[in-house]
């Protein structure tokens, strides 16, 4: 029996503007209004068995409503394990393989962000690995090449194992173009896909012989986890200290016992926007649109304009990227360069490089539709049975206005229903919450007014997503 590891780290920074820190590649609805890590759920269904392990994510706290609100889509039962800080795929997937129940345990170690059409060829190839990594080695996969990609690293294929696959002969880095040529002229190298199959204790025995300080510190952080439901956190203190490096580097270049499978469907790391744009059918002219994009006597543009009319006239070979508050315009030959300007952003203290204007919340959304001195004013939307957290506020004071639904709204000792073109006012200081107590989305538009308008000023009484943070009187929250 498999257990899938979905590993669901990473900023993605690679498809900003509509990838960011806060809302990074796998969350966001890309390819047929799911999301990457939505679609990985999909394929690794076909491995879960009634009464198996069910699925484990690795992820961050922050993101932590995200990973347990797809995997409710999916329907798929599992646990969420929640890294208190990032240390790459060696830590995440030592963390993964302490907490299965047993050594004999084999792990499906996936990336959350990839693109495979074809779940059925897959799971096939992943059930062709199984005996290889049932009598001790570790399997990754290979992609057969189409072209000599200078993103992605190479796997040089060994000998024919008896239990089928390859040895690996060597690892090779992400090459420039005339040596990924030669490589594939070569035809005995494969794109490795950063997809790995072994038993718990081999991984785990693996560790303890190439990256024996990874392992000390995840076992330290594993010894004292804290369970809330599906939530599991490991201990901070060891994590911090812990050295960051890919499992390519800490493990697999350097282990002795490695199989590689080959995998002759499609596979896309979804790495870029040249990569996006791939997975649409071109039109006569070379366009490839998704959304409300227009091309006029334009020539092999990509498009990608989901919320508004974007039009190019008269251009040849650019990308355009829309978001309701940042555009990239960009030459596909620089498509590698995005995370440049993701961190120039960064060092602007633009808030673009992290968060969208509009923001997910586990009970639902909030849209920031105008600010200015003084002011600010968003677009709520609460799910159905969802509830804000009460709350209270130092600096600012707000009016809620219902536009749709039924509104439940807690305020001091008053507690009151409100239906659309209905409206309340919260003093400043005012304890209050926010309550959705029908069956059907609640919209209201709230306007903010006061000295400091920032997300930090929330101090939450009581939350029913475990997000109260004890704070001293007068303090913005943290």
């Amino acid at each position: 029996m498999i257990q899938p590891v979905i590993l669901c780290g990473g900023a993605g920074t690679r498809l900003w503007p509509l990838s960011r820190k806060a809302f990074p590649k796998q969350f966001v609805p890309l390819i047929g209004g799911k999301s990457l890590l939505a679609l990985t759920l999909e394929r690794v269904a076909g491995l879960c068995r009634d009464g198996g392990p069910g699925v484990l994510c690795v992820g961050s706290e922050e993101h932590r409503f995200l990973i347990s609100e797809t995997l409710q889509e999916a329907g798929l039962h599992g646990t969420v394990l929640l890294e208190p800080v990032a240390r790459n795929t060696a830590a995440a997937m030592a963390l993964a393989a302490l907490h299965t129940a047993g050594p004999e345990q084999l792990l499906l170690f996936c990336p959350s962000d990839h693109h495979i059409p074809d779940a059925a060829a897959f799971c096939a190839m992943v059930s062709a690995a199984a005996p290889a990594a049932q009598q001790g080695a570790i399997v990754t996969f290979g992609v057969m090449p189409s072209f000599p990609a200078t993103g992605y690293g190479y796997i040089e294929l060994g000998d024919a194992r008896p239990e089928g696959g390859h040895t690996v002969r060597r690892f090779i880095e992400k090459p420039n173009r005339d040596v990924a040529q030669e490589l594939l002229l070569q035809g005995r190298v494969l794109w490795n896909a950063g997809i790995f199959l072994c038993s718990a204790g081999t991984l785990l025995t693996a560790l303890a012989r190439h990256a024996p300080d990874i392992l000390a510190s995840c076992q330290q952080a594993m010894a004292r986890t804290e369970r809330d439901g599906d939530f599991v956190r490991p201990a901070a203190e060891p994590l911090q200290a812990c050295r960051s490096e890919s499992i390519d580097y800490a493990v697999m270049e350097r282990h002795d016992q490695v199989a590689v499978f080959p995998f002759r469907s499609l596979w896309s790391d979804v790495g870029s926007w040249n990569a996006v744009a791939d997975m649409s059918a071109p039109d006569e002219a070379g366009n490839r649109i998704e959304g409300q994009g227009v091309a006029v006597e334009s020539r092999n543009m990509f498009i990608h304009a989901p919320h508004r009319r974007v039009v190019a006239l008269g251009m040849e070979g650019v990308t355009i990227i829309d978001t309701p508050d940042a555009v990239l315009v960009m030459n596909p030959a620089y498509a590698e360069k995005v995370k440049a300007v993701v961190a120039e952003l960064e060092a602007r203290n633009s808030p673009e490089a992290i968060t969208h204007r509009k923001v997910l919340r586990p009970w639902g959304s909030y849209d920031s539709v105008d600010a200015g001195p003084r002011f600010q004013v968003k677009r709520i939307v609460v799910k159905p049975g969802a509830s804000l957290s009460l709350q209270k506020h130092y600096h600012r004071a707000e009016h809620w206005i219902v536009v749709k639904g039924t509104a439940e709204v807690t305020r001091g000792t008053e507690v009151m229903l409100l239906t659309e073109n209905q409206s309340t006012y919260i003093p400043l200081g005012e304890v209050h919450r926010l309550h959705n107590p029908g069956r059907t989305p609640l919209e209201i538009i709230e306007v903010q007014s006061g000295a400091y308008l920032g997300e930090d000023d929330i101090v939450r009484l009581d939350d029913s997503y475990g997000r109260v943070v004890p704070i001293a009187e007068g303090k913005k929250a943290a």
